[in-house]
């Protein structure tokens, strides 16, 4: 990879798919391959923070971050003690990455939806008021707040170390440096697949893309940027996939994340597609990896 995006990358997947022995062995393997962090979503599945504390015991350098923890999940105080007992536990490896998500999550706890920016400033009131009394981790975690409208943003920018951005283009992560000022990260989320064939890829853009496709938050976020409702509402279409997606080959995939870090990304966090489905798409984390493939530990 070029020496832009070779410093390090980090890599997200969809943890609830796999078994915990399967989910163990990749997250060793992508130690083994020197990516950065490895980031566990919250959907409907294993609990974040408990994942999290499995995988940091089993591993012994790469960071674990949660990507996010939904704050409708669990109040703000339970945060906070995950957040200092996991960094102290780890040795300083966790990474609290926060979000308010959508409406849908909000409603599956019974709690009601709040504009993302009260939720958010709220939650982060108490989050940094309470203090955990238990010993002070060595390295604290840091917290990376998801955000993309600039309100969200300019929170980010002031109560937060660093934002994640998802399903954006390089225009997006241009401005969103602007509100973050030089010095905050910016994790930008971008779907990756190592496939040549437009129809392929896209179709594996596509399964992966197809949840958010009903999702007002992400309507605004594409219209800004001068998408409309053909786009995403029997999509996504093949102008949104390429504009959100990297595909191709290596050096395809390089100069898309590449745009993005030239915009203003601090680090480029990959979701490998699989364009044949099912399997880990192996070729492609090994393909980018800030180490050689043969690296084990």
């Amino acid at each position: 990879m070029n020496d832009l995006t070779r410093h390090s990358l980090d890599i997200i997947t969809f943890a609830d798919g796999l078994a915990s022995a399967d989910l163990l062995d990749f997250v060793q393997r992508l130690e083994g391959l020197g990516y950065e962090t490895a980031w566990i979503p919250e959907f409907f599945g294993r609990e974040p923070y408990s994942t999290v504390a499995y995988l940091l015991g089993k591993t012994n350098r790469i960071q674990i971050a949660t990507g996010i923890a939904n704050v409708y999940a669990r109040d703000a105080i339970v945060t906070a003690q995950h957040r200092h007992g996991l960094a102290e536990l780890s040795g300083g490896r966790f990474v609290l990455g926060l979000g308010v998500s959508h409406p849908p999550m909000a409603e599956a706890h019974g709690v009601p939806w709040q504009s993302p920016l009260k939720k958010m400033r709220e939650y982060l009131d108490v989050l940094e008021a309470f203090k955990v009394q238990a010993p002070k981790p060595q390295t604290p975690a840091p917290l990376w707040m998801s955000a993309h409208g600039p309100k969200l943003l300019g929170l980010a920018a002031e109560r937060a170390d660093g934002a994640n951005t998802y399903l954006a283009p390089p225009a997006h992560t241009r401005n969103a440096r602007k509100i973050l000022g030089p010095d905050k990260r910016l994790n930008v989320v971008l779907h990756c697949c190592l496939c040549e064939d437009p129809e392929k890829a896209r179709a594996a853009a596509r399964r992966a893309l197809s949840i958010y496709m009903p999702l007002p938050a992400y309507h605004r976020l594409w219209q800004a940027w001068g998408f409309n409702e053909s786009d995403y509402k029997n999509g996504p279409s093949d102008r949104l996939i390429d504009a959100l997606v990297a595909w191709g080959d290596r050096e395809a995939i390089e100069e898309r994340m590449k745009a993005h870090l030239e915009a203003g990304a601090t680090q480029i966090v990959m979701s490998p597609l699989q364009s044949k489905g099912g399997e880990t798409p192996w070729p492609l984390i090994e393909a980018l990896a800030p180490q050689p493939a043969q690296t084990k530990l």
